[in-house]
């Protein structure tokens, strides 16, 4: 299978990789015409790449008929305006199965999470990968790479059986392993993105990446893609300006372990009027100060 068949999907990883929030109602259930609002607000802002499923959507927090709610929401209201990368995981039937949902919907990739298991190897982790991508030989085949105990070499050994692995959603927070892991793995045979969103993404790029994941661009969409025409550019300083602008917010979404990561954006939202503020545990909503502090960043910004 010629990688040409894949040049549009490869476009969009090298893009600003939104992931989008999943807005709840009162009642606890998927809020579906603000989620489809959120959706087309993401698109009215100039994104033209989307991950339903994605951790910022709190994947892990969903029943499997939300998770093909949610994929059907982001397929229909991306039509021909953005690529769909519909995040997949868990048990590998369970992630084939909603592989193939995707496609059939009418999806051009999927991102594959990291495999959430004790026991992780290196040849288990390219035998998943494999299934998977095996199963769905139409679509474009993301892994998202969190393990730092992988080499490169294994990354190429899956390519090397399925064509359709045609990008990586790096997300191990370290800038030297990732320049290293994708030169062992092939710089120039993946797309590579940067999958730990902007604080990391100017650090990545001048290492080889080509693309962002962004939960910020729920709440403005303009500031990741001025960071992106910044760093597509070479105007690392400029790049940094955006950097500076949003350290506050991300780091409190990095704080103690990501615990709050999908919580300061909601609470963003919630403070622009846009959704509620409720997450599904293990998350839990942000305390009364940190609110206040979310609130006065997102007064600053271009919402």
């Amino acid at each position: 299978m010629s990688s040409a068949r894949f040049e549009t999907q490869r476009a969009a990883l090298a893009d600003v990789v939104a992931i989008p929030v999943t807005p709840f109602a009162e009642d606890g259930s998927v809020a579906e015409d603000t989620h489809r609002a959120l959706l087309r607000r993401l698109l009215d802002g100039g994104i033209r790449t989307l991950t339903p499923n994605g951790n910022t959507g709190e994947f892990y927090a969903l029943a499997p008929e939300e998770r093909r709610l949610v994929t059907e929401a982001a397929v229909a209201e991306a039509g021909d305006r953005a690529e769909v990368l519909a995040g997949v995981g868990h048990d590998l039937p369970t992630a084939i199965a909603a592989a193939r949902h995707a496609r059939d919907l009418g999806a051009r990739m999927v991102m594959v999470h990291q495999p959430v298991h004790p026991y992780v190897s290196a040849a288990g982790w390219v035998d998943y990968h494999r299934a998977l991508a095996d199963s769905v030989p139409e679509l474009g085949v993301v892994p998202y790479l969190r393990n730092d105990r992988l080499p490169g070499a294994r990354l190429a050994e899956l390519a090397d059986h399925c064509p359709n692995v045609i990008g990586v959603k790096y997300a191990v927070p370290d800038a030297a392993r990732f320049a290293a892991f994708a030169r062992d793995a092939g710089l120039d045979r993946f797309v590579w993105v940067a999958g730990l969103a902007e604080p990391y993404a100017p650090s990545y790029f001048s290492a080889g990446a080509t693309g962002f994941t962004s939960g910020l661009v729920n709440v403005a969409p303009a500031l990741p893609l001025t960071m992106r025409e910044a760093l597509r550019s070479g105007d690392h300083p400029a790049a940094m300006k955006v950097w500076e602008r949003i350290r506050r917010f991300e780091e409190l979404r990095a704080a103690h372990g990501s615990a709050d990561n999908v919580a300061v954006v909601k609470e963003a939202l919630a403070a622009i009027g846009l959704c509620r503020r409720d997450v599904r545990p293990p998350s839990r909503q942000l305390p009364e100060e940190t609110r206040a502090e979310v609130a006065a960043l997102v007064a600053g910004w271009p919402v």
